[in-house]
């Protein structure tokens, strides 16, 4: 049992940045007011000054312009408007068309379902064992009648990145449009939009040890998208609802915080813990590509044993990590991802999700596979699955 308790679940929330909240403070009890304009009063012009500079710092990252960023309540809002804003805006007028992958994080794929039972027909892209999409697939797919493809930029389980620079171009080629939900890479695999003709892009604070509750969308200039929010005129009229000040500023200070160094850092971490598993700890199969992978994702069947058991048993010493075993998914379904890549329920069952943060060091790696191995040996020793 460790002296602390370590938390290697990054990718579903990320502890909040200490300088991130000294950042965010002033304006939860100084400047206050809503943004308003520069006919407002001044604690309001100081509010939207404030607002542009943080959108002006994120944008910058992605190589856009600030009027093309909109702030979010997070990933899954920006994943909405993207989806929904475009086919309100080409829907009746182009086509009812979708295309997106099998693979894709629950706000693009479940948003993708909702358009489906409204009379949207959507194509599901077959992916490779290593989470790849299917290119060839990609291009047979785009009709006249596609009105957007979707594709993530990395995907939120197993980490493999997709080669969204050949997608946005076979997207621009056929006149169609793309987004991508980069939650999962923002600041840390880079992507500009002066190069890659990316059309919305999905980002989110909480994955970068920025607050929870803001996130945004890249929007380039001149897409067709309809507001998909009914209320005020707030961020560009795209967006209705009082601007998140004090979240837009964390975001910000999140984002100038992440460092080439540290990414190095997230990714020796991630190498030691997988060479470590596999070479140590028998019967497992990493999910996900070995080298085109975000830097701060491991996942890793443990065959013949439950996900569930070892998330559970590792917790009770001392340790935070994730699977995509039923048990865990309120829907009571295996991992979508892990049955994607190919995998049976078996696989799925037993997969647990690693993810590291600027919290994490080497000590943590040594110390949870340890850890992994004496809880794999121990759950097989009583499982049934193991006994052959």
């Amino acid at each position: 049992m460790l002296d602390k308790f370590v938390y290697l679940d990054n990718a579903a929330a990320s502890r909040l940045d200490d300088r991130v909240l000294e950042a965010m403070k002033p304006y939860f009890f100084g400047v206050y007011a809503v943004a308003t304009s520069e006919f407002g009063y001044s604690q309001g012009i100081e509010a939207r000054e404030t607002l542009d500079k943080a959108r002006g710092i994120i944008a910058d990252v992605l190589g856009a312009s600030h009027k093309e960023f909109i702030f979010t309540s997070g990933s899954t809002e920006s994943s909405n408007i993207a989806l929904k804003g475009v086919v309100l805006a080409l829907g009746e007028k182009k086509g009812k068309h979708i295309i997106i992958s099998k693979i894709e994080d629950f706000p693009v794929l479940h948003s993708a379902k909702a358009l489906e039972r409204q009379g949207f027909r959507v194509t599901y892209l077959d992916v490779d064992n290593d989470g790849f999409v299917d290119l060839d697939q990609l291009r047979e797919s785009i009709t006249e009648e596609t009105i957007l493809v979707s594709i993530q930029h990395a995907n939120q389980e197993i980490g493999t990145i997709q080669d969204i620079k050949t997608i946005a171009r076979i997207c621009r080629e056929k006149g169609v449009l793309f987004h991508t939900d980069a939650t999962h890479t923002f600041t840390r695999v880079p992507l500009d939009v002066k190069e890659v003709p990316v059309d919305l892009i999905t980002v989110s604070a909480h994955t970068i040890h920025g607050p929870r509750g803001i996130g945004g969308l890249y929007i380039r200039k001149g897409t067709p998208i309809a507001k998909w929010m009914d209320g005020g005129f707030q961020e560009f009229d795209l967006r209705a609802g009082i601007e998140n000040i004090p979240g837009a500023v964390g975001f910000a200070k999140a984002v100038e915080l992440v460092t080439p160094e540290e990414n190095d850092r997230l990714k020796a971490m991630r190498d030691r813990l997988i060479e470590r598993v596999l070479a140590e700890i028998p019967s497992t199969t990493l999910n996900g590509d070995r080298w085109m992978r975000i830097s701060q994702n491991a996942n890793v069947t443990f065959h013949l044993v439950e996900g569930e058991s070892i998330t559970l048993h590792l917790d009770m010493r001392g340790f935070a990590v994730s699977t995509g075993s039923a048990c865990f998914s309120r829907s009571l379904e295996a991992s979508h991802v892990i049955l994607g890549i190919g995998g049976d329920h078996e696989r799925a069952h037993g997969s647990v999700r690693f993810t590291f943060g600027r919290y994490n060091n080497m000590e943590d790696v040594d110390a949870v596979v340890e850890a992994l191995a004496d809880v794999v040996r121990e759950l097989r020793e009583i499982s049934p699955l193991g006994k052959d």
